[in-house]
């Protein structure tokens, strides 16, 4: 096997010859390769942790937009759904008051009258019926606060107690959607029957029971 060729450098100084022995031709370009090598593979992971957090940010983008996407559907649904839900409210007043002319319309001369305003209530509620509106069933139910407002009490042993004796004020849902609750007195037991604090005020038990819905 031959010896390596070397370059030596020879330095002539105080303390004599020295004798430095200078790296190949083949090592400077074996060294100049491995610093090209190192460098190269530090870019590529440069370029690795770039194209990972680019990934990243893609995806994040991806999945703000379809929330985005599903966000623009559900308010476009609900806008067609209840979009008449405020024309809808604004006309309840006028169906109370239709209703309100025909319970006192009991004399014989205001009997056209009162089949006009029948004809014409009758018409307007088809109409909101055709855009989802419902009443809500209130008397004989059992007292909803979801659905019931509480205005007062009634004794009645007849009754089980929580149950709608009288609606004062009809509730409506537009659909699925409560737009007004019913206003109803409800039935609770004398004080010489049921057992101790069963009297408790409705509407302090409806208080507490919105509480919880509440939280």
């Amino acid at each position: 096997m031959e010896d390596e060729k070397r370059v030596v450098d020879i330095t002539v100084g105080d303390t004599g010859v020295e004798y430095k022995a200078m790296p190949t031709v083949e090592a400077a370009r074996e060294s100049a390769a491995d610093a090209t090598a190192a460098e190269k593979a530090g870019e590529s992971d440069r370029l690795r942790q770039d194209l990972a957090e680019l990934n990243d940010r893609f995806l994040r983008h991806i999945a703000e937009f379809e929330n985005y996407k599903r966000r623009v559907q559900k308010e476009k649904d609900e806008l067609i759904k209840y979009g008449t839900e405020s024309l809808v409210t604004e006309l309840l007043p006028v169906i109370d008051n239709l209703e309100s002319a025909l319970n006192h319309a009991c004399d014989v001369k205001s009997t056209n009258l009162a089949k006009g305003v029948e004809l014409t209530l009758k018409e307007l509620k088809k109409i909101l019926a055709g855009r989802g509106l419902q009443e809500i069933e209130s008397k004989g139910k059992p007292f909803d606060p979801k659905y019931h407002e509480a205005m007062g009490e009634v004794v009645r042993d007849d009754l089980d107690k929580r149950t709608v004796v009288e609606e004062l004020r009809k509730g409506y849902l537009l659909k699925d959607r409560l737009v007004r609750a019913s206003m109803v007195m409800v039935s609770k037991k004398g004080e010489n029957s049921g057992t101790k604090g069963e009297n408790a005020s409705i509407k302090d038990e409806d208080a507490a029971l919105k509480g919880e819905n509440a939280q």
